[in-house]
């Protein structure tokens, strides 16, 4: 049986900052069948991530596309690959059945098929199924393996957390509050700050755009310094937390949103401070630390359960609003993680 299947592709590779006119909405045949003797799992997708580092994908050229298998380029024309939850049409692979939940690398589509290694069955728990994509997912590990194994926390120290509303930053500002430490984030409006403050327990928020001076804002809230940066901005934040980095500080760097459209925005940090305060900075992938996978999801949902954490998602519904929903992330326009539902299960 065959049906068509609608996927979102890019019309040409992107260099700048993506326009909704890059993307189109195509039409292919499917078929909903497995070829005799094949490990296809058809799939059904439900939720699909929109996530930031997807624009590192579409250039003609960047760092990511040689050095990680879930970074390589993406064809103009082409299907692209997504982290996302699914339900399976059809198997021949024996670990997959027909209506099993499944979770990993699915596609910005109706439907996709796959036979690869980075894919599971889900047991949802009762959950909804959007958590697995996010905080359940690659972005709820990314932040605990960012903090606890890059950052190597001791309580209380103090803690600076960059883009803290968007997928990943709230999570880590999360778990640095659940660990004991003094958590101080950054965004970008009076909404956004309000909410980290009084739903998610930061101790103090600014807003960025509100700052004239970095350096001065950072010194401002942290006048005994910082001791462990999350960035997921680089330029001109990064420079600015080094230079109020405490002695032997930590900083994990998970994300530059503001560098990956101008090329002309690089960070240019303080190598003394570094050297004479002795600051690791490292910079790190999910895919690095899926050994930390089973420990991540156990202390996340025992959190989620006992209400001591909460799930911030952004989730707009059908296949067409992928180009918007990708196009918003480099505006600031989400809160929490970017999803898009795809189909109802």
């Amino acid at each position: 049986m065959e049906v068509t299947n609608k996927y979102v592709a890019i019309k040409a590779n992107i260099d700048g900052a993506p326009q909704e006119s890059d993307f189109e909405l195509k039409n292919g045949s499917f078929s909903l069948l497995v070829k005799p003797g094949s490990k296809d799992v058809i799939i059904k997708n439900l939720y699909v991530s929109i996530d930031p580092y997807q624009i590192n994908r579409m250039k003609i050229a960047s760092d990511s596309q040689t050095t990680s298998v879930f970074a390589t380029m993406i064809d103009p024309g082409k299907v692209i690959d997504a982290y996302g939850v699914g339900i399976v049409i059809a198997s021949g692979n024996p670990e997959f059945e027909k209506d099993d939940y499944v979770v990993g690398l699915l596609s910005w589509g109706e439907y996709c098929v796959y036979n690869g290694p980075y894919l599971n069955k889900l047991d949802a728990m009762g959950l909804p199924l959007s958590y697995y994509v996010g905080a359940l997912g690659l972005s709820g590990l990314t932040a605990y393996a960012g903090f606890f194994e890059i950052c190597k926390p001791k309580k209380g120290e103090k803690v600076f957390v960059s883009a803290a509303s968007g997928s990943v930053g709230n999570l880590v500002g999360q778990y640095a509050k659940q660990f004991g430490c003094y958590v101080v984030g950054c965004a970008g409006s009076p909404k956004k700050v309000k909410l980290l403050k009084e739903k998610l327990g930061f101790d103090e928020v600014f807003n960025y755009k509100e700052e004239p001076d970095l350096n001065l804002a950072l010194k401002r809230y942290f006048p005994d310094g910082i001791d462990i940066y999350f960035d997921n901005v680089g330029a001109e934040m990064l420079e600015a937390a080094i230079l109020n980095m405490n002695l032997h500080g930590r900083i994990a760097v998970c994300g530059v949103i503001s560098e990956y459209t101008d090329n002309g925005k690089r960070a240019i940090p303080d190598m003394l401070s570094v050297i004479y305060k002795r600051i690791t900075i490292r910079g790190f992938l999910a895919g690095d630390h899926m050994g930390m996978f089973p420990e991540f999801f156990s202390t996340t949902i025992d959190h989620l359960n006992t209400g001591k954490m909460q799930v911030l998602e952004d989730v707009s519904f059908g296949l067409e609003g992928v180009p918007s929903a990708f196009v918003g992330l480099f505006r600031g326009d989400n809160v929490g993680k970017r999803i898009v539902q795809v189909s109802n299960d």
